[in-house]
């Protein structure tokens, strides 16, 4: 019993010093830091900082299960790493961190992100690779793939894979594979088991992209990994043989069976090593050899050598080895090589005489000859061979076999020798004469020789015989009976002409020897003379060459020459006749050049005749030939002097000639024949300026066309008589009335002819209206000063041509309408022309065609609908095609054309435009515009004649037929359950425009059932009203979505309804974005002063989808806390509790019942505080349990990072950080059941109701707050914490550890 009377006097105590104290609470940052895992041990990382309202000292700690990553400086809450962090085993946890004054310590967790670092190097999954590929792997395989992997995030985590080396280390492998980004090795290159390496082994690195690390960009790599790749072997080669070349040779008596030589091949490839079948498939002698399966050649027939003496004694051999089994292809793999057998020779054979001449002998044994024949001169020197011996020895053995010995026989052999002596294969045999004496024709004409051949080895032999004829030879000359002989002949005599048939020379000899043949040897005249060399007959030669006048003498030499050219010679003198054979000869050319009227000609004709001088044949006489002028001149017959017998005119020369006269003079001599030359003498007759310039016409009359600037008008034409071009040169000139409007350019034509060409300036033209003739005078003059002048008269008619452009007629282009979709056909209007012109002939051309509709372009969709002919006459072609809704106004641009207009004036007219417009026909239904809205409806909200819902429309005619009415066709209600009620009269519609859009609002008649949970479906017809003909219409239905009361939540504030109506748009704004519904306020109203606790006012509301559905009150809680902004701008505004209607018409009943639960609960809180500080210091007491809750929420805030939105009332952390204690628990949880009456969730508290602990403008930059002296004063201090600061001062002496204090659960309202 004393000890309650104690609790009683000290509960005063207590109360005063809980409520003196106030708890130290971290600043707002203090929820998470994020901390690189490469930070050194002992590093500083962060502060830990509170602030106390009281400037009490505080004291720091860190707790939890991975606080051992750090130690803090208790006094400082300087923050230093303990161990390594590591994001790959830890990215992120929780420690607890603690703030205490000498009173109260105070938790929250704190979050710890630990940011990734490149510290981690690639590693390759597995390190022993090894793979087996084909050796035909095509080229782009996959060989392998390989994976490494990094466990660092980002860039520093994505791997990059290399070969480093390849082994072999080869130029061929070096490239031979490579590796893709996903690890996978292709093969780059061809393999071969057998050409290239049959194992390979890569090196293979993997490094990634690089990151920072110990505050440096670095890139890891991993360790090397190998991968081992064997390439198996396919049967892709044929076989080989293991020597390029064989050869061996073979006795030519060798007995069948003998073995010549072993080949050996063995499979190309090397992993497979298939057995081979060896064959002969081909030989330049078949069926001598054959092979084994063992690879041995032996001889399989008969040999011969000297059969292969054209072959180089050699027998060539295919032979084939063929794999046993087909290779990958299916084929069979085999090779061929080509085997040389030499054949060797034995003495088997004895030398043959063959009548050939080497190298052209064949030595067939049917050519072997023993007789032969030869000749030979008497009396020959020695090693003289005989003639006509053709022999060769021939013995087909080789070596010394084939080696003979040469000697001579017979009755005559003294007188001979044989060469060679000794020969081996072949040889060429010579007789040759060794005694000349015994070789003598008077003794025997005829010798025989035996020639005997001798193998040298074997002593076998043959015989020959040779039979030698003897020849005669020459031993006497041929003689003449004189040394000289003098001949006479005439020049020029006929070709074969005999000189002398009587000279002859004799020669003793007989036979060959004796026949003499004559020549004349080399010499003057031997081109001009020849001799018969059977005759000796001397005749002419060249009848041409044999000319007194050149040589009259000639010396020749004659020889006779016997059979064996033994010779001799006689002199030959020959005279040369003269005859008249020479024509006169005139020296020098004649040219003569005389002034016509004035000059003189005397000139003397020079000639001479080279006949014998002092004959007839070289006397001269001269003459002129009949010539147009000769009666001009004279000649003398004798002298040759010429004269002109009267004045020359050059006038009267043929022009053509151009003043030359030319005489023909004949010099003939008097020999006979007689023989004459002409010569032709040339006299140009010089001109003189003597006549004047004649126009070829009296008069010119021309026509030329107005406005043709630079025409041609015409050309005279005048011809002066002078026959030089100095003097007959005209030049012409221009006068009389309007000659400034020409000009003349005169031409020479050449001959004394020129042309004056009249024509018009290029910038001058003539106007038929201001002038129509013009009469000119030409003159025609010459170069010479002294010359005079001709004129002629020239008139110039002026010629009217069609030169005006046509025009429009205004009054036809005016405007016209049209009906759209084939209300009209044919011709709609004419387009009119004129043209002062008498012979226009005009057409109407469309040069464009213009499509608008409301003023804008719509580019070539009206091209077709209308057409304009050439009278101007404007059709409809495409009646069904026009079409108003798409263009409204055609304008037609067309111009007239004058067909006859002359080249280079204007033929066309300005454009025109005809306006066409189409008028609108009504052939176009309304069609609703699409909604994106959803129409809900609130029963109690909804009042009659107000807009529930709207639909819009548009009918694309215009006028009455695009004006649009709606109606309502039916109404149905469907309820939740499915049920269709129809409804009769329950909405009705209103039609309203603007600009052409329709809008219907749809409105109630009467209330609507607020009992009934379903939609309304209502289907709205949108009718168009034409002038003229039917009316189109559209429907449409409309789901009108109702809300019933179950979803009216209510909001109460602690502001007067004024202040809350005043206030409303901003509270929808706010509640519109935390829900993203659609806020119908319902109600506003004041609380009765009675029942109200802090809240002074309410507000009901709906809040409802696009899709017709809305939020219940917990749903609504949930969103409103969701969203911090939105939340914090309803408390400024007010907001303190959220509640259904039901329970908030209890609120006062409900308030007194907690307030009274609240005193009993504290009375009992107060004792059981008392009693535990008497039995236990150290013992907690229950309001620490409960504040250990709100504690646990608020440790979640990071340190270092400072949240978006101030703090929720009650606590000390923020939504987004989820470290509100209220936002998932029940009301129970913070001791707040006093706000509902029956169920827990009816009332969900959004706020503290501890003033002290919640400052939402304060600073929290700010660590010690400051309260100038004007400052308001503070709420009565909550009575829990006053009791429990006093308990505090009270047990100081006696409680070692630190107590607890939620600041955000009170009792300020108990």
């Amino acid at each position: 019993m004393a000890r309650l009377w104690l609790s009683c006097f000290l509960l005063p105590a207590l109360v005063v010093s809980v409520a003196a104290n106030v708890a130290p609470k971290f600043l707002p940052n203090m929820t998470s830091v994020i901390l690189p895992e490469d930070l050194p041990v002992g590093a500083q990382v962060f502060w830990l900082v509170a602030e106390d309202p009281d400037n009490d000292p505080l004291t720091y700690g860190m707790s939890g299960p991975n606080a051992y990553f750090f130690t803090v400086t208790p006094n400082t809450g300087e923050v230093k790493l303990a161990s390594a962090l590591d994001y790959e085993t830890l990215y992120t946890f929780k420690v607890t961190i603690s703030v205490s004054d000498p009173y109260i310590q105070v938790q929250k967790e704190m979050q710890v992100i630990v940011e990734d670092r490149n510290d981690n190097a690639p590693v390759f999954q597995n390190t022993a690779f090894s793979t087996s590929i084909n050796e035909t792997l095509p080229v782009g395989s996959v060989v392998f793939s390989v994976l490494a992997v990094d466990k660092d995030m980002g860039p520093a985590g994505m791997v990059v894979y290399s070969i480093e080396k390849v082994i072999p280390s080869t130029g061929d492998s070096e490239h031979l594979f490579r590796i893709l980004a996903n690890g996978s090795i292709i093969l780059n290159g061809s393999l071969s088991y057998n050409n290239k390496s049959a194992f390979y082994q890569l090196e293979l690195k993997a490094c990634d992209l690089g990151g920072m690390f110990n505050n440096s960009f670095t890139i890891q790599c991993s360790l090397p990994a190998f991968l081992s790749i064997s390439v198996v072997d396919l049967p892709d080669l044929d076989p080989q043989f293991v020597r390029e070349f064989y050869s061996a040779s073979v006795a030519e008596d060798s007995a069948k069976g003998t073995s010549v030589l072993k080949v050996e091949a063995v499979d190309g490839d090397k992993g497979i090593n298939d057995p081979v079948i060896y064959s002969i498939s081909n030989s330049t002698r078949p069926g001598w050899f054959d092979i084994g399966a063992d690879g041995v050649i032996r001889v399989n027939g008969s040999l011969d050598r000297e059969q292969l003496l054209e072959e180089d004694e050699e027998v060539q051999l295919q032979v084939t080895a063929t794999e046993t089994h087909l290779n990958i292809y299916g084929q069979e793999a085999k090779v061929s090589i080509w085997v040389t057998v030499r054949v060797l020779d034995v003495n088997d054979h004895k030398p043959e005489f063959y009548n050939c001449s080497l190298p052209a002998c064949t030595f067939t044994p049917e050519e072997a000859q023993v007789n032969f024949t030869g000749y030979v001169d008497e009396h020959a020197s020695p090693r003289i061979p005989i003639d006509d011996l053709t022999m060769a020895v021939y013995d087909p053995d080789k070596g010394s076999n084939g080696t003979f010995l040469l000697s001579l026989g017979g009755p005559d052999a003294e007188a001979f020798s044989v060469s060679p002596e000794r020969a081996a294969g072949s040889a060429s045999i010579q007789v040759l004469v060794r005694v000349s004496a015994l070789v003598d024709y008077e003794r025997q004409t005829v010798m025989v020789v035996q020639v005997v051949a001798t193998d040298s080895v074997s002593q076998n032999f043959s015989i020959a015989m040779v039979t030698i004829h003897l020849r005669d030879i020459n031993d006497h000359r041929p003689t003449f009976p004189q040394s000289l002989y003098v001949l006479r002949v005439l020049e020029h005599s006929a070709t074969g002409s005999v000189v002398t048939d009587s000279i002859h020379a004799t020669d003793p000899d007989t036979g060959a020897w004796g026949q003499i043949t004559y020549s004349l040897l080399p010499g003057n005249g031997v081109d001009l003379f020849q001799v018969d060399p059977v005759s000796g007959t001397v005749t002419v030669r060249n009848s041409e060459l044999l000319d007194r006048e050149i040589q009259a003498v000639y010396y020749l030499t004659l020889q006779a020459t016997d059979g064996g050219n033994l010779s001799s010679s006689t002199m030959l003198q020959i005279h040369l006749l003269d005859i008249n054979d020479n024509a006169p000869v005139v020296s020098g050319s004649y040219n003569i050049f005389v002034q016509e009227e004035e000059g003189n000609v005397s000139v003397t004709i020079q000639a001479h005749d080279d006949d014998e001088p002092g004959t007839n044949n070289s006397r001269l006489l001269f003459s002129l030939l009949p010539g147009p002028y000769n009666h001009n001149f004279s000649l003398d017959p004798d002298t040759g002097l010429l004269r002109n017998l009267g004045p020359l005119d050059r006038e009267a020369i043929d022009p053509a000639l151009g003043g030359r006269i030319a005489l023909t003079v004949l010099v003939s001599d008097c020999g006979e024949p007689v023989l004459s030359t002409k010569v032709n003498v040339t006299i140009t007759v010089e001109d003189i300026n003597d006549n004047l310039p004649i126009f070829n016409q009296s008069s010119y009359n021309f026509t030329v066309k107005e406005e043709d600037p630079g025409v041609l008008v015409g050309v005279v034409k005048a011809w002066d008589a002078d026959q030089t071009e100095v003097n007959n040169r005209i030049s012409f000139s221009l006068s009389g009335s309007g000659a400034n409007y020409f000009m003349i350019r005169g031409l020479v034509l050449g001959g004394g002819w020129a042309e004056g060409y009249l024509r018009l300036p290029p910038d001058v033209s003539l106007d038929y209206e201001t002038q129509p003739v013009f009469n000119l005078t030409v003159s025609a003059e010459n170069p010479d000063p002294q010359g005079g002048e001709t004129i002629v008269d020239v008139h110039v008619n002026v010629k009217d041509v069609n030169d005006n452009p046509p025009t429009l007629d205004v009054a036809s282009l005016r405007g016209i309408r049209v009906a759209e979709n084939g209300s009209q056909h044919g011709q709609v209007a004419v387009v009119v022309a004129s043209d002062v012109d008498t012979s226009a002939q005009l057409e109407i051309q469309l040069v464009n065609i213009l499509c608008t509709k409301a003023g804008v372009d719509v580019g070539s969709l009206c091209w077709g609908w209308f057409s304009v002919v050439a009278n101007g006459s404007v059709y409809i072609n495409q009646s069904e095609a026009i079409d108003y809704e798409a263009c409204d106004l055609v304008t037609l641009v067309v111009r007239a054309c004058d067909l006859a207009t002359d080249p280079g004036f204007q033929a066309y007219s300005n454009n025109g435009s005809l306006l066409i417009t189409i008028e609108d026909i009504n052939d176009n239904a309304p069609y609703f515009l699409p909604e994106d809205k959803t129409f809900v409806i609130i029963p109690e909200l909804v009042l009659p004649n107000r807009e529930v819902a709207s639909v819009r429309a548009r009918d694309d005619d215009s006028g009455n037929n695009g004006l649009i009415l709606f109606s309502i066709l039916r109404v149905d209600f469907i309820s939740k359950d499915g049920a269709t009620i129809p409804f009769q009269g329950i909405f009705w519609i209103s039609t309203s425009s603007e600009a052409d859009v329709f809008t219907g609002s749809i409105q109630p008649v009467t209330s609507l059932d607020s009992t009934l949970q379903g939609t309304y479906q209502v289907t709205v017809q949108a009718r168009d009203t034409p002038s003229v003909g039917p009316s189109l219409e559209a429907n449409t239905t409309l789901n009108l979505f109702t809300v019933d009361q179950s979803y009216r939540s209510r909001l109460q504030f602690s502001i007067p309804k004024a202040e809350l109506g005043a206030n409303r748009q901003a509270i929808n704004a706010a509640l519109t974005q935390a829900t993203r519904t659609t806020v119908y306020i319902v109600d506003i109203q004041d609380i009765d002063s009675a029942a109200r606790a802090r809240a002074h006012s309410y507000l009901d509301a709906y809040f409802v989808f696009p899709n017709g559905s809305a939020l219940t009150l917990d749903e609504l809680s949930m969103m409103i806390r969701n969203d911090q902004d939105s939340l914090m701008q309803l408390l400024q505004l007010g907001l303190v509790v959220l509640g259904s209607q039901e329970s908030q018409e209890s609120d006062l009943s409900n308030q007194l019942i907690s307030v009274i639960i609240g005193l009993g609960v504290t009375l009992l809180l107060v004792l059981v505080i008392m009693t535990t500080a008497f039995m236990c210091v150290r013992k907690s007491y229950n309001r620490k349990l409960r504040a250990m809750k709100a504690a646990k929420e608020a440790r979640k805030t990071a340190a270092g990072v400072m949240p978006s939105a101030p703090a929720i009332p009650g606590t000390n952390v923020y939504n987004n950080e989820r470290a509100n204690p209220m936002l998932n628990l029940s009301n129970k949880d913070l001791g707040l059941e006093y706000l509902s009456s029956s169920n827990d969730l009816d009332h969900v508290s959004i706020n503290s109701l501890d003033d002290n602990s919640v400052d939402v403008d304060k600073n929290s930059e700010e660590i010690k707050e400051y309260r100038p002296p004007h400052t308001p004063p503070e709420p009565d201090p909550e009575p829990l914490s006053v009791v429990l600061s006093r308990q505090q001062a009270g047990a100081s002496g006696q409680l070692e550890g630190p107590s607890y204090t939620n600041a955000g659960l009170d009792t300020t309202d108990l």
